[in-house]
Order: C-alpha cells, then sequence, then structure tokens
C-alpha cells in the first residue's frame, strides 16, 4: 500500500545507515575534534543486523519504496557488506545503490556487483590532496578513491556518480578541474551546497557556495544547458553540456529548497526511522522487531509515521533552526 504524507509527498526512497562508523573525519560530516578516539559509538549489539535490515526493506517496498540506498557512516567498513547487499537484491523490482567515500571501493568492487548491487555514488571534494586533505582529514590519496571508481566502473556499477560538497574558502577552486576531469571521464559529478546538518560542523551560510554560481563558473568554459529530471523528487538538478559530452548536477538544500517533492525517509544504524535529513528525533523500528513485532505490526508503525510527516526545514531554515540539536548527517547517511 502506498503512503502518503501531511503534504501529499509518497514514500519512494529509503536510505539505510549500515554503521554510525567511518574511516574519514571530513570536516563538514564527522569533524575530528567531536568524532575522536573517544567518541561514543554504537556498540555492535545496538547495531541492525543484515536480517532486519532486510526485513524492513521488504516492509518499506510494500508502501512503495522502489529505491533503497546503503550508507554509513561508511557502509563499505561494515564486515561483508556484500552479504547484505546480496539479500537485498533479492527484493523484486528494487533499485538497489550505495554511497561511499571510496577508500575500500577497489577492494570490494567487485563482490558487490556479484551480490546484486547496480551503482555506486562516490564522495570526493577535490583532485588536490592537500584541499582533500584539509576536507577528510585522513590523509587519504585522490588516487585511491579515484582508482576505487574505475574499478567500479569496470566491474559494471555504472553509471558512476561522484559527490563534492563545496565550501567557500575551501575548495571552490576545485570547481572547474573536478568538472574537467570527471567530464573527460564520464562519470556524472554533483556539487552539493554545504549544508547545516546535525550541530557539529560549524556551519555558517557564508561557507556556501551557491549551485548558481557553481553552474556560472563552468558555463563560462563549457556551455550548460538544464535537463529534466529523471523522476519526481530527484535531488540533484540536471544540467548537461551543450556538446554532448555528459552531464552535472547541483543539490542545492540551502538555496533552492526541494521539500515539496521529498519523498525520502532514513534508517539510522539502530535502526530508528527519520523522516527529513535535518530530523531531531527519530522513531524505534528496531525495539519492534526486537520485542516481537509481526511485520503488519511494524507496518503500521511506518505508516502512522509517514502519514503524519510535515517536514521541510530547507524551507523554513532560519537562525532560529540552524543550532536545533538535530541529528548528525554521519548517523543517517546524508
Amino acid at each position: 500500500m502506498s503512503l502518503t504524507d501531511t503534504l501529499n509527498r509518497p514514500l519512494r526512497d529509503l536510505r539505510i545507515s549500515v554503521t554510525d562508523r567511518c574511516n574519514f573525519r571530513c570536516v563538514y560530516c564527522m569533524p575530528r575534534e567531536i568524532f575522536g578516539s573517544e567518541y561514543p559509538y554504537l556498540p555492535h549489539n545496538e547495531v541492525l543486523t543484515f536480517e532486519e535490515i532486510a526485513r524492513l526493506a521488504r516492509i518499506f517496498t510494500q508502501h512503495g519504496v522502489k529505491k533503497i540506498r546503503l550508507t554509513g557512516g561508511e557502509p563499505l567498513v561494515r564486515k561483508d557488506a556484500h552479504l547484505l547487499v546480496k539479500m537485498l537484491a533479492e527484493i523484486p523490482n528494487l533499485d538497489l545503490t550505495l554511497t561511499t567515500n571510496g577508500a575500500l571501493l577497489a577492494k570490494q568492487a567487485q563482490a558487490l556487483k556479484d551480490a546484486g548491487l547496480k551503482r555506486v555514488t562516490v564522495s570526493l571534494d577535490s583532485l588536490d590532496d592537500e584541499i582533500f586533505k584539509a576536507l577528510n582529514d585522513a590523509d587519504f590519496p585522490v588516487a585511491k578513491v579515484i582508482e576505487g571508481m574505475d574499478t567500479a566502473a569496470s566491474v559494471g556499477l555504472e553509471p558512476i556518480k561522484v559527490n563534492m560538497v563545496v565550501k567557500r574558502g575551501v575548495n571552490e577552486s576545485s570547481i572547474l578541474p573536478m568538472a574537467r576531469f570527471f567530464r573527460e571521464r564520464g562519470y556524472i559529478l554533483r556539487f552539493i551546497e554545504y549544508m547545516d546538518v546535525g550541530h557539529t560542523n560549524g556551519w555558517r551560510m557564508d561557507d556556501v557556495v551557491p549551485s548558481a554560481e557553481v553552474i556560472r563558473i563552468i558555463n563560462a568554459e563549457m556551455p550548460l544547458e538544464p535537463a529534466d529530471a529523471n523522476y519526481r523528487g530527484e535531488v540533484a538538478e540536471r544540467w548537461r553540456y551543450t556538446d554532448g559530452s555528459g552531464e552535472i548536477g547541483v543539490i542545492s538544500s540551502v538555496t533552492h529548497a526541494f521539500c515539496r517533492d521529498c519523498n525520502r525517509a532514513r534508517i539510522s544504524a539502530e535502526g530508528k526511522l527519520y523522516t527529513c535529513l535535518f530530523a531531531v528525533n527519530g522513531h524505534d523500528l528496531k525495539s519492534l522487531m526486537r520485542n516481537g513485532a509481526t511485520d503488519e505490526d511494524i507496518s503500521q508503525a511506518i505508516s502512522r509515521v509517514w502519514h503524519k510527516r510535515a517536514d521541510r526545514y530547507s524551507e523554513l531554515r532560519s537562525e532560529n533552526t540552524i543550532d536545533l540539536p538535530k541529528v548528525e548527517m554521519s548517523h543517517i547517511g546524508g
């Protein structure tokens, strides 16, 4: 049974965080001063098992979910992630994908493809190692991330999408080099406005590089034209190169909110359902499962949550909302 919320938005897209841990410390997501060696990550028994994730996924597809994206933290630090992919790939008519920082992708790409993963999105914020290091705070070389992308492409996890978060004064100089490089590579580069997700990244509006500025920069050298969305609720606004050499996307949740079409739910690693990236509270599905709830019980709980959903944070963003204690992006996968 398909669900709609208070604004008549359907439930179509589900993001599942498989771990709250990551091998990077990106400044806009898991700044090291907060997520240091003493940070209290979820104990193993609090994290959803693969069987629990697959069970929830099947129930969500009965409510209209057509696409599931595995996230983290960094999903590939979860041991045997390909086994979860195999379980999810058995669900009929499901578009199954994964977002990763790419550090472990070269080693795991073939197993993920064999298990049934359709494609991957890789996060990379610069081609310059010094800038990349300043953002990911992990001293991991760009070349290794690109190796992961190329390996994924070679085994058929395509199209490869690349996410670049743009932060003023840090990596806007990388916009053109990234556009040139991935246009040549044939990968789809998407520029993401730096967002006030969570409350530990020190977000300021002055740090945002508006998507319109990104488009102007690229268009001046490589002419662009707008392209139609692939489907209603697509987060990225698509632009194609006028010479037919590919496309880019921009994700503008700060300057051009897309809440009115948002059809996305998120499940955190410990089994809480969140109805917005900027949510303060989640709804505990794990306790239902572990206390003997039937699939129908869980289905009804999901229905109740979605029917009441009225989230539109980005449309209402103000000085009064920025400092709310929102759930961290690393906890629900961005």
